[in-house]
């Protein structure tokens, strides 16, 4: 429920992209503009996790809980994708909630046979590509515009080194640069970020 200074209508709500209410939140740190974003996602994170839990008591114990997440996590960093960046933090959640169901099936008594060494490798490898992607999220915004602009086109749109420079204004050269650049910035970046979380 929105409170007395907070005097935006509910039709008006739908008028705010993403990124205006992300910016209106780091701004003024205002919940309810966060509150706003979550709820026009929470049909997506239910979808999520019903994807990954297949119970609905269990996703819908996950979209709140997912909910007090972002609430804690976001202020931490500079999110400019949000529905990307809140995917992610609902795929990991799942991820980890069967890390824990996985453990307490270990330790059941009707379990005779360890998992292989194999088994805790592919987890492992798993949880830790999950983790780099959530960290590239979080660490894109911090590159200066150039290198953000041609990393997305490059990596993310699959565009060649003509389109972008088509697309830019950027010569070739520049552009191969601010790649270059970028990419050393956000292995940079996202090391910082992994030490800090």
């Amino acid at each position: 429920m929105l409170s007395k200074d907070f005097d935006l209508k509910k039709e008006d709500q739908h008028s705010y992209e993403d990124h205006e209410l992300l910016e209106r939140f780091y701004n003024d740190g205002n919940n309810e503009w966060l509150g706003i974003l979550l709820h026009r996602y929470t049909l997506l994170l239910f979808g999520v996790c019903m994807k990954y839990l297949k119970d609905e008591a269990e996703a819908k114990d996950a979209v709140q809980q997912i909910f007090l997440k972002v609430l804690h996590e976001l202020p931490k960093y500079k999110v400019v994708y949000f529905k990307s960046w809140l995917y992610m933090i609902a795929k990991n959640h799942c991820l980890l909630w069967f890390r824990g169901q996985k453990t307490k099936l270990k330790h059941a008594a009707f379990i005779s046979q360890p998992e292989t060494s194999d088994d805790v490798e592919n987890w492992e490898a798993l949880m830790d590509r999950e983790k780099s992607i959530e960290l590239l999220h979080l660490a894109l915004p911090e590159l200066n515009e150039a290198q953000r602009i041609c990393i997305i086109q490059f990596y993310l749109e699959k565009k060649s080194y003509l389109q972008i420079t088509a697309a830019t204004g950027f010569t070739m050269m520049q552009v191969k640069s601010h790649i270059q650049n970028g990419k050393r910035n956000l292995k940079l970046i996202m090391e910082k970020f992994r030490n800090n979380v």
